[in-house]
């Protein structure tokens, strides 16, 4: 995810402060990863010095003064060009996995083993977002289910590669 066009996007949407950026940022995208304030008001500062956004006004406060962020043309035009440009379609490969089953096959080792430990691990996470899905929000539900279809694709490609072990060892592992 793009933080600073993230961040572009929301500003688009109102001025605001970096701690209501910062909220409204973790509110909606954070899940589990909730931004650090440090790098909002860094790339804030980024943005700013880029020409992207301006302090509209700035307020004293408790602690630090608190900024107010407007976008600037600049920013507007840069956030719309990524906005509607076509994110390139990623297949998405599960790599790590694909590389553990390939060293542990040319190694002698239980590739099956492996991937039934997998399985396992994506089924719990299955579980976990269907909860998520089933009590949390409709920002919730999406988000699960866009990992939930993608462990989907995972276990098939599990399944698929169990099926295909003896040909794949037959093609790596030297005689």
């Amino acid at each position: 995810m793009s933080v600073p066009l993230t961040l572009l996007g929301l500003l688009e949407r109102e001025p605001s402060h970096g701690y209501d950026l910062k909220r409204d940022y973790d509110t909606y995208f954070g899940r589990g990863r909730p931004l650090p304030f440090g790098q909002v008001y860094a790339t804030l500062g980024r943005l700013a010095r880029d020409g992207k956004v301006v302090i509209s006004e700035v307020q004293p406060g408790v602690g630090p003064e608190r900024k107010r962020y407007v976008i600037t043309e600049a920013g507007a035009t840069e956030f719309d060009a990524w906005l509607t440009e076509p994110i390139e379609a990623e297949p998405h490969l599960q790599s790590v996995l694909f590389t553990k089953v390939v060293l542990a096959l040319m190694l002698g080792r239980p590739a099956q083993e492996y991937l039934d430990i997998q399985r396992g691990a994506h089924l719990e996470r299955m579980h976990q977002l269907t909860e998520i899905r089933r009590r949390g929000s409709l920002v919730d539900g999406l988000l699960a289910d866009h990992g939930l279809f993608h462990l989907e694709a995972d276990l098939r490609w599990i399944d698929t590669t169990v099926a295909r072990l003896d040909a794949l060892r037959a093609e790596v592992v030297k005689p």
